[in-house]
């Protein structure tokens, strides 16, 4: 599913226009993506824990040269699904 069909999904159920709904859903992931910039967790029950973690560095081979390279650690965003919403897809 795009973007616009998740949009118009959200709108119908939410009785919204679907401008309404994009832009309420645009502040809102850009606010996700603030609190994880700044090394918070999101927990939103029932649905799942947003958060970040450390990767380390690690060498790596270059598939087109065969060269080694060297991926620099980087934080990384990470979610984890609560139990009802993993109980929700095994139905």
């Amino acid at each position: 599913m795009k973007k616009a069909e998740f949009i118009s999904l959200v709108a119908e159920q939410a009785g919204m226009t679907k401008k309404d709904t994009e832009y309420v859903m645009d502040i809102a992931f850009r606010c996700l993506g603030d609190v994880l910039a700044q090394g918070e967790r999101i927990a939103l029950t029932g649905f799942g824990t947003f958060d970040t973690k450390q990767r380390a560095a690690r060498e790596v081979c270059v598939p087109t040269t065969g060269e080694k390279a060297i991926v620099p650690a980087a934080r990384v965003p990470v979610f984890r699904a609560a139990k009802q919403l993993k109980e929700k897809l095994n139905q």
